[in-house]
């Protein structure tokens, strides 16, 4: 069982990118999931998650509007859609699998990924 992330980097504010999250081992449309970050010497956040069952997400105030979550059950992949980002953005971010609380919140469970690194320059 595991996730693997990728599609972090450098970008300069007001650009995008898409991280990945592969899921081997388990099928991940069973399962709600979601995507974490974590800035050195801060508590790592929720920044969105999505219901295996009925497509209700979360999204962090932060993000709202500037993010998008998305899964591709057939290739067994979430995506996170990043959008005009900000250098406070920058974080490791992480996927795992989630109890996700209607569409208030969210909270990881046993499964992480390792994470991928976005940097977002001024």
């Amino acid at each position: 069982v595991q996730l693997v992330e990728s599609g972090g980097g450098l970008v300069q504010a007001g650009g995008s990118l898409r991280l990945s999250c592969a899921a081997s081992g388990f099928t991940l449309d069973y399962y709600d999931i979601g995507w974490f970050r974590q800035v050195p010497g801060k508590e790592r956040e929720g920044v969105s998650c999505i219901s295996s069952s009925d497509g209700r997400t979360y999204y962090a105030d932060s993000v709202k509007g500037r993010f998008t979550i998305s899964r591709d059950n057939a290739k067994n992949t979430l995506y996170l859609q990043m959008n005009s980002l900000k250098p406070e953005d920058t974080a490791v971010y992480y996927c795992a699998n989630v109890e996700l609380y209607g569409s208030s919140s969210c909270r990881g469970l046993q499964v992480w990924g390792q994470g991928t690194l976005v940097t977002v320059s001024s």
